[in-house]
């Protein structure tokens, strides 16, 4: 008697186990809007098509375009009991008391393309670009042109979001300690990075004399917003052009415009961090430890900055987003 009940609690325990292994890894995952820009779609696609049932895992996907709202999602997957977090944070601050409610419950976080502005032990790691380093690299790229005068129409993205400060700061830092440097003109895109904000700004520059023959805009659509504004004014823009056209993600719609001459600048920022992560979760299951992290808990995507004087058909093939 005493054989079968061992043997009936091995069952149920078996049972019970695969049960488990059928539901997969309970994943939540905390995304911005796909609506936003061809980079958080191709970013989306790369997360759906990562963290499926046929992959084990249990996903549950939230768009959250503000932080209040991501901090009420990753709450509600505290109290869900889930076993991750995801999250590509609209704002870099404001995440600790979550961060630690987190590392309490047992549940461990991933970030993923932004970094947030905490301590590292408040995460597992973070697979992200680096984005001072694409406000660096295309910092240096302007001023690798040696301009007599530098008059600069910044379009900034979501504001506190990793990418606009890392993407601005760099901007801002040269142009405070500059003499020739100088924003002319700044505004925001908004939470949604909105190419028709980006126009409004540009037109609103046009429309008050303002000179300005650089266009440092912070992802591509908003750079289209302006050069939307730049057409319908009659200003000539590009290579040769009076006005110098920059942007971020390269999208290959974007990129085709720099081939084209039509722009001169496109700083790359990767949105497959997916498959990395994957892997990541999938050592944690099975007891092993993740290798390769920095100091901060970071793998950081390698990137570039692209010239429409060099860019090539292959170039775009390989690294354009979209179609």
């Amino acid at each position: 008697m005493k054989k079968i009940l061992v043997l009936a609690l091995a069952l149920i325990l078996a049972l019970s186990c695969c049960a488990a292994l059928a539901d997969g890894i309970k994943v939540g995952i905390i995304n911005l809007d796909p609506s936003e820009s061809g980079y958080r779609e191709a970013n989306v696609k790369n997360l759906t098509d990562t963290f499926t049932a046929e992959n084990g895992y249990d996903a549950t996907f939230v768009t959250a375009p503000t932080a209040d709202k991501q901090l009420e999602a990753a709450n509600g997957f505290i109290t869900e009991g889930v076993q991750y977090i995801l999250v590509s944070a609209a704002e870099a601050t404001g995440w600790d008391e979550v961060l630690e409610a987190a590392q309490e419950a047992g549940v461990k976080v991933f970030l993923f393309d932004r970094m947030i502005d905490c301590d590292p032990s408040l995460y597992t790691a973070a697979v992200v670009s680096d984005m001072r380093q694409e406000g660096e690299t295309a910092v240096a790229w302007l001023e690798s042109l040696g301009l007599d005068e530098y008059k600069i129409l910044h379009i900034q993205g979501q504001l506190g979001s990793a990418a606009q400060i890392g993407r601005s700061d760099p901007l801002t830092e040269k142009c405070e300690a500059t003499e020739n440097w100088t924003i002319v003109r700044e505004g925001t895109g908004g939470d949604s990075w909105d190419p028709n904000e980006a126009q409004k700004i540009a037109q609103a520059a046009i429309d008050a004399g303002e000179d300005f023959n650089i266009v440092y805009a912070e992802n591509d659509g908003m750079a289209g917003g302006v050069v939307a504004a730049l057409d319908k004014a009659g200003i000539t823009h590009g290579v040769d052009g009076d006005v110098i056209v920059m942007g971020f993600d390269c999208n290959k719609w974007a990129l085709r415009e720099l081939l084209a001459g039509n722009w001169n600048y496109d700083g790359q920022c990767s949105p497959f961090q997916a498959a990395v992560i994957d892997e990541m979760i999938k050592t944690l299951e099975n007891g092993g430890e993740i290798e390769g992290l920095n100091e901060l808990n970071q793998i950081i995507s390698e990137e570039k900055g692209f010239d429409a004087r060099t860019i090539t058909e292959d170039d775009i093939n390989t690294y354009g987003l979209g179609e």
